[in-house]
């Protein structure tokens, strides 16, 4: 009772606070104590406000839940329509504009203010009024500044500082708790409870609605609940069997977590109920708002399709202008405090279900001076933290005791072919397993008999690379490629292994290739003892900027990494509907990885759970799971991993040829010219033949 009373007082007390922020917010509107040019930057942003504020009046007495879809799209563009398309140009979200109006140094200021202040739209969708009001008191604060004289750059750094530093124990463990606690549902009540034939629904998670949300929910809402459930199946089976073939009991696991963009709530809702009968509650949160919880390597979460690609990417380093030593080392206190208060519910966490997209336009982004970038120092940092952090989640959620599962869907964006397209990857989404488990075993026992593969591009494509793989005790119960098969990793169709680091050497070229939702151009990276030596890309004029594209987004600000994996990609269906319908350049890595050799730059796949027994379905025993940098989690786990793992496709048709080398030096061909000459991998070039036989007809 009395922690009741003492919730309900604390709960008023931030109301008050927020109200008490939202009236001197409404009384700077009438003021003119700031002078040009930021005098319209506080007033555009105290506008933005004003109306995440109307938004959570909205919900709070009912009014959004009476409102017509019309009265809900108004609403939602009023929130977001000034980092939409082309406006984002002229917002004070982009470093660019904000620069020029406001000046160096004061321009990215207040352009990171402005981007941490944007959140307040989701957390007034959630009635989260403790984080509406610290970011309404942080705007105030600032303004106050303002009064009078312009205030030194430096003090506002230092209010940006405190504000982050002191918050950190809140916006933290609220983040892992978010990750870990099934009571908070804010999302699974609207998916498992709202009417979804009715889009209107879609308008309470408080993200950007437009035409791939309303577009994909619209179409799901048509089909029969027999193809919904199945789609589901295929998610929730490849999670279970997951942890099957890695030999874990998932009957010790009471959550799952399910990440997925907007749009697909009746496949999600399906996914919860199969999950439920595993004995599995779903927790489903949304992405990370607070920028001491974004991740430039990945933002975890349900969201929907950014209003600006160009936005997001521009903001990927604000940490830039607090992260110091002292903050790291804080935020690793508060980290591991929060792991311990939340580590009954951390203990059994399976991991996560998730489901990706793909078909939005291409995105090349735009070289940003005025952006906040990270220096040397805080590179360092940043990867020192990455680290730790992934040891502290890996103490609490250990590797070798959770698994995950990863599906892909086309959405709406991807053009008039969408429902077309849609069917076509529920097909491939469902191959038939048991043939491909043949046919790679095939290409493995050809692969089990190598020293080294030798990888060659054909045409323009400069691929040379020499991948050393590790030995075999006893060949009869060995082996070092695993048979991937359409469990975690769906759709069908991969044999990877960890390579052997010594030894693997050369250069590996991509004509064009996307990465993280990035746009490479000419991606060359070039292995030295299986590490990366150097790297270049032709997306921008500037040598420099290219190498620093490459650092920051492939390599996450590490000064090198190893070649995690070593695969390849068997699905030449998916190869030959990327081609039929040009949408090669809008697939997943998840499906484009299937679609030829890929290299993984990073962690191996099976990084933390190197030492947990694999096997293929021939029964022999997967021994290549480590390399010579994972290996030093023996020693020192701080030298082992990466945090990362990036896949980088060479299609078929820059292929020219993979080939097994035997220890005495004679070669197995696998592949030449793109196509599969390996004695019982034939069929694999079906696909291609019936693309040549139609068009002879």
């Amino acid at each position: 009772m009395e922690l009741e009373t003492s919730r309900m007082e604390e709960a008023e007390e931030i109301r008050e606070r927020y109200e008490l922020s939202m009236e001197r917010i409404r009384a700077m509107k009438e003021e003119t104590a700031v002078s040009a040019p930021f005098y319209d930057y506080f007033q555009k942003t105290a506008d933005f406000i004003l109306e995440a504020d109307r938004l959570a009046s909205d919900i709070r007495e009912g009014r959004q839940a009476r409102m017509t879809l019309e009265e809900l799209q108004k609403q939602n563009r009023r929130l977001y329509e000034d980092i939409a398309g082309e406006a984002y140009e002229n917002s004070y979200a982009s470093p660019v504009y904000a620069v020029r109006l406001l000046g160096e140094g004061y321009g990215q200021i207040l352009s990171f203010l402005y981007t941490e202040i944007r959140g307040m739209a989701a957390w007034a969708a959630e009635q989260k009024y403790g984080d509406l009001a610290m970011a309404a008191e942080l705007f105030i604060e600032v303004y106050n500044a303002f009064e009078g004289e312009v205030p030194a750059e430096k003090s506002l750094r230092q209010i940006i500082y405190w504000y982050i530093s002191d918050y950190c124990d809140v916006f933290v463990p609220g983040r892992i708790r978010e990750q870990l606690d099934p009571s908070l549902s804010f999302a699974r009540d609207i998916i498992c409870g709202a009417d979804l034939s009715d889009p209107r629904y879609l308008y309470r998670f408080g993200e950007y609605i437009l035409g791939n949300e309303l577009g994909i929910s619209r179409y799901l809402a048509g089909l029969p609940q027999e193809e919904i459930d199945a789609m589901a199946s295929t998610f929730t089976e490849g999670y279970r069997i997951g942890f099957v073939n890695a030999g874990i009991d998932l009957g010790k696991k009471k959550t799952v977590n399910i990440r997925y963009s907007l749009g697909f709530e009746r496949i999600v809702r399906a996914a919860v109920e199969q999950f439920e009968k595993m004995g599995l509650q779903s927790i489903i949160y949304r992405e990370a708002r607070h920028s001491v919880n974004r991740r430039p390597q990945g933002n975890p979460g349900y969201g929907s399709t950014p209003p600006s690609k160009q936005y997001l990417f521009d903001h990927k380093e604000d940490s830039a202008l607090y992260l110091d030593r002292k903050l790291v080392e804080r935020k690793l206190s508060v980290l591991h405090s929060a792991y311990e208060e939340y580590k009954a519910l951390a203990a059994v966490h399976a991991g996560p279900a998730v489901m990706e997209i793909f078909g939005e336009r291409p995105f090349l982004p735009k070289s940003c001076r005025e952006a906040l970038k990270l220096d040397e120092k805080q590179q360092e940092l940043s990867v020192f933290y990455n680290s730790e952090a992934g040891q502290l989640a890996n103490r609490y959620i250990p590797g070798d005791e959770r698994s995950f599962t990863i599906i892909a869907w086309p959405i709406p964006e991807i053009g008039e072919n969408f429902k077309e397209i849609f069917g076509e990857i529920v097909k491939i989404n469902n191959l038939d397993y048991r043939l491909y488990q043949q046919i790679q075993q095939k290409l493995i026992d050809a692969l089990d008999q190598g020293a080294y593969v030798r990888v060659k591009g054909a045409g323009n494509n400069r691929t040379d690379m020499k991948v050393q793989l590790w030995s075999r005790n006893d060949p009869e119960k060995e082996t070092i490629f695993e048979n991937c098969v359409a469990d975690v990793n769906i759709p069908v169709g991969e044999v990877f292994t960890s390579p052997k680091l010594t030894g693997t050497e050369g250069t590996l070229h991509v004509s064009e290739v996307y990465l993280n939702e990035l746009k490479y151009l000419d991606l060359e990276l070039t292995f030295r003892d299986g590490r990366i030596a150097s790297y270049t890309c032709a997306n921008f004029e500037d040598e420099e900027e290219n190498k620093s594209f490459i650092r920051n987004n492939v390599l996450f600000n590490h000064e090198t990494l190893p070649l995690g994996e070593f695969a390849i990609g068997t699905n030449t269906m998916a190869y030959m509907v990327a081609k039929k319908y040009d949408i090669g350049a809008r697939l997943p890595i998840l499906i484009a990885e299937k679609m030829g050799p890929h290299f993984a730059v990073g962690d191996t796949c099976f990084s933390w759970s190197e030492d947990n027994p694999t096997f293929n379905p021939d029964g022999k025993r997967i021994i290549a799971k480590d390399n010579e940098c994972s290996i030093l989690r023996r020693e020192d786990v701080s030298k082992a991993y990466f945090n990362c793992h990036t896949d980088i496709t060479i299609p078929y048709d820059e292929l020219g040829s993979i080939r097994v080398v035997r220890p005495d030096g004679s070669e197995i061909p696998l592949i030449e010219n793109g196509r599969f000459v390996l004695p019982g991998t034939e069929e694999l070039n079906r696909p291609f033949e019936e693309e040549q036989e139609n068009r002879a007809e």
